[in-house]
């Protein structure tokens, strides 16, 4: 099924032809490159369509059965059945649905279980924190008192000795177990140990990880974790948004923290989208995508290291790769500059080591295109070149453009 009718209406090019000129670039662009960022992925056109759906019409504030608009039935319809796939696609009692992003989500675990002022231990920004574990550009580096715990210098992994070391120093009101930029499998039943040892609530955010969970390709957070906070897009490939998973006695501590404290009305088309993406994900079909994935990544991890670049931790257990092109002669933001004119896009991270930014390269996308672990070493090489100075950016895009082709995101 072709996506440009979701795109692009016919609607759309006679009314405002410059809008539709943007998208038409955008898909453009989308499918001659090669999309390698970790965050980001090419969701289903159903999922498309449910985002292009009447139900972006619908103001629903409040839950299902207790809105404060008429005209909810369909409405209703819809959330309950996100909520639903999403408690049986995880093990979790509930779900809501509603976060805008992962951002809201996790503020709205923050809602429901702190006060402002409260300690919280997460994961250091400069070790692969993310924004909402402590930034003092963000609302939670504002509002309560972050204490950050690292990697081993010398394996880059996480420094457990370190976790329960300051977790007894400063009695945690909560433990956040999550990373933007950390490429293996994080230890939920040691952090849950360490959370109970201090009297601390587990919050664990997944998402990165959580479309690996849903195809069972990564260990699910969920028995441990008193919260878990996620997207919907990256691995899991569903439209841009977020979600909270918990038990059952914290549900409406959760749903509170969400409606009416955090946020207003839901986007009802987003949890249509929602709602279709779990249905995809609890298909044998995706659980064979998310081993590709995990599978490509190793691969294409290996070759980089093959190439002269320092991957972090020797490798990754996930989706998501971490490395340092500083070997090869370059700083991370100068890299991924000469990468994007060559056609690879992807992002820095933070690295606790070197000039503190890595380039950050995920599988997601070029496996949903059908590449294997041929195009991951083909990849690898022209990665490196690019960054070595060896090939003209330009002839590499070319490159890229003949690969894109015989790999296009949305065929027909």
């Amino acid at each position: 099924m072709p996506v440009t009718p979701v795109l692009e209406t016919d609607a759309l090019r006679r009314q405002d032809p410059e809008l539709a000129e943007v998208l038409h670039g955008e898909l453009a662009r989308q499918s001659t490159t090669l999309q390698l960022s970790a965050a980001e992925n090419f969701t289903s056109p159903a999922v498309l369509g449910a985002l292009g759906s009447s139900l972006a019409n619908k103001y629903a504030e409040g839950y299902p059965g207790a809105r404060h608009h008429g005209g909810c039935e369909f409405a209703d319809a819809a959330e309950r059945l996100a909520v639903e796939r999403a408690r049986a696609l995880f093990g979790a009692a509930h779900a809501n649905v509603q976060p805008h992003s992962g951002s809201s989500a996790v503020l709205a675990a923050y809602a429901a279980l702190l006060r402002p002022g409260d300690t919280v231990l997460a994961l250091g920004l400069p070790h692969g924190g993310h924004l909402t574990h402590g930034s003092p550009a963000n609302f939670s580096g504002r509002w309560f008192d972050f204490v950050g715990y690292g990697v081993d210098a010398g394996t880059g992994l996480v420094d457990h000795d370190q976790v329960r070391a300051l977790a007894r120093a400063h009695r945690p009101k909560a433990v956040v177990c999550g990373s933007i930029a950390y490429p293996r499998h994080l230890d939920h039943a040691f952090f849950r140990e360490v959370a109970d040892e201090v009297g601390a609530y587990l919050i664990v955010d997944a998402a990165h990880p959580i479309g690996l969970v849903a195809g069972g390709a990564a260990p699910s957070p969920v028995p441990y974790a008193d919260i878990v906070c996620a997207t919907t897009h990256k691995v899991l490939r569903g439209p841009r948004g977020g979600m909270v998973l918990c038990g059952s006695e914290l549900a409406e501590r959760v749903d509170r923290a969400v409606f009416p404290f955090t946020q207003s009305g839901a986007q009802m088309h987003t949890i249509a989208a929602k709602a279709v993406a779990f249905g995809e994900a609890a298909t044998p079909a995706f659980a064979a995508y998310a081993g590709r994935v995990v599978a490509n990544a190793r691969v294409l991890a290996a070759h980089l290291a093959a190439e002269g670049l320092a991957v972090a931790t020797g490798g990754t257990d996930t989706h998501l790769i971490a490395a340092d092109p500083a070997p090869l002669g370059l700083d991370g933001r100068t890299a991924r500059g000469r990468l994007a004119a060559a056609g690879l896009v992807l992002e820095c991270c933070p690295l606790p080591r070197g000039d503190g930014r890595g380039l950050r390269l995920g599988t997601a996308a070029v496996t949903t295109q059908g590449m294997g672990e041929a195009e991951m070493a083909r990849i690898a090489v022209l990665l490196a070149a690019v960054v070595r100075g060896e090939r003209d950016p330009a002839g590499v895009r070319a490159q890229v453009r003949e690969l894109t082709g015989r790999f296009p995101p949305y065929p027909g």
